[in-house]
């Protein structure tokens, strides 16, 4: 039986920094990780160059059942105390767009990185441990039991799993049952920034597989300006995979094709090129198969100069909003994160313990609270990996006197 004064579950981007937060601290710390090696998720993030965090990260750029909860954890840690510590670290980075910060070279430095973070002396990082049960006996000590009957002790237990997103990856919903198993909510956790599927008479733009063009993509009340792709299964993109955070089943999903484009810029073309087709006008400013699909659809075959001017400006409304009927998702396999999680009602959100069983911590992509697409997840599990950190020095502070 290894004794700690905290065990971390899980050693991806929120378990290893906080290790390494802790560590430097004076906590002892048990890191146990059920994959043969540590931050698997890290290392294909971003391309594999890892999108470590976002300039412009901050409470609004979350999706959570409390969108307050993660103001406190991020304002005591932000991007720029974290691209401080990659810079010490020599790591060299660039900015890619909107705000989207990834390593020059590898995720394998930032990896590399986090275990550097982790003082040997005081934590001890275990893979391949396959969990079999989870305790706490009256005198608040944890027991985390392995399969082949190997054990860890601890007044502290930090919950880092993660969730269900990328299960070839070992992904699971281990975060939530252990949760549950202590009384704790879950908000449904559903696949987010994940491409959207698309069947009916919208499945005949899966025949424009390939084809990208920035657009603004609306679900909800949230819009993005960025980049869709039509895939041989429905829609994708940077655009695409941000909505699908806030879409719903049954909800529509708006695109603006042209998001540039005047008010009236179909009745001025009709003016200044009556001898013009939509069509033509579609290909100047859109890749041809997608300008050929909208026209097909729009049917406009006239010259402009032939067209009514209610059916121009009908055709315009069709194009700023065009509406599409996702049936799905493509699902776990290919969200990038999971949205919903351990319900923040149940942790403090200045040391996200849980505050019906004390010494219960649960940090990063665990919680109900989901990025956008572009370094905010990382930051996320940065910033409330070191509000869990402080946390636990602090109680060890007292336990030690």
């Amino acid at each position: 039986m290894e004794q700690s004064d905290v065990i971390i579950l899980g050693a991806g981007a929120a378990g290893l920094f906080t290790a390494g937060q802790a560590g430097q601290r004076g906590v002892r710390v048990a890191l146990l990780e059920k994959a043969d090696a540590p931050g698997k998720k890290i290392l294909i993030s971003g391309g594999g160059r890892c999108n470590f965090t976002n300039l412009g990260a901050g409470p609004a750029n979350y999706l959570s059942a409390n969108p307050h909860f993660a103001k406190s954890a991020l304002a005591r840690y932000t991007a720029a105390d974290f691209i401080a510590l990659v810079e010490r670290y020599g790591i060299a980075w660039h900015e890619k767009t909107l705000g989207q910060l990834f390593c020059d070279g590898s995720a394998k430095q930032i990896v590399a990185m986090l275990l550097d973070e982790c003082p040997p002396d005081r934590v001890t990082l275990t893979c391949g441990v396959d969990i079999a049960s989870v305790a706490r006996d009256a005198d608040g000590i944890f027991t985390v039991t392995a399969a082949d009957g190997r054990a860890w002790q601890a007044p502290a237990l930090v919950i880092a799993t993660g969730g269900p997103s990328i299960p070839k990856m070992g992904a699971s919903d281990f975060a939530y049952r252990l949760a549950r198993q202590f009384g704790l909510k879950v908000v449904e956790p559903r696949p987010a920034l994940v491409p959207l599927t698309l069947g009916g008479e919208d499945a005949l733009f899966r025949e424009l597989s390939g084809v990208a063009a920035p657009v603004l993509a609306r679900a909800g009340k949230a819009e993005f300006a960025e980049a869709a792709l039509f895939t041989h299964k429905g829609l994708s993109g940077p655009a695409i995979l941000q909505v699908s955070s806030y879409w719903r089943h049954g909800e529509p999903v708006g695109i603006t094709f042209l998001p540039d484009a005047a008010t009236d810029w179909l009745i001025e073309a009709k003016r200044d090129r009556p001898r013009a087709h939509l069509r033509t006008l579609l290909r100047e400013r859109l890749p041809d198969r997608l300008a050929d699909a909208l026209a097909d659809r729009l049917g406009l075959e006239r010259e402009l100069g032939n067209c009514g001017d209610k059916d121009l400006r009908a055709a315009q409304a069709k194009l700023a909003d065009w509406r599409f009927a996702p049936n799905g998702t493509e699902g776990y396999a290919k969200a990038e994160v999971t949205a919903g999680g351990i319900a923040t009602a149940e942790l403090s959100s200045r040391t996200m313990e849980a505050s019906k069983v004390p010494g219960l911590y649960a940090i990063g992509e665990a919680v109900d609270v989901t990025g956008w697409l572009g370094g905010y997840n990382f930051q996320w599990a940065w910033a409330s990996g070191h509000a869990c950190a402080e946390a636990l020095a602090a109680a060890g502070a007292g336990a030690h006197g």
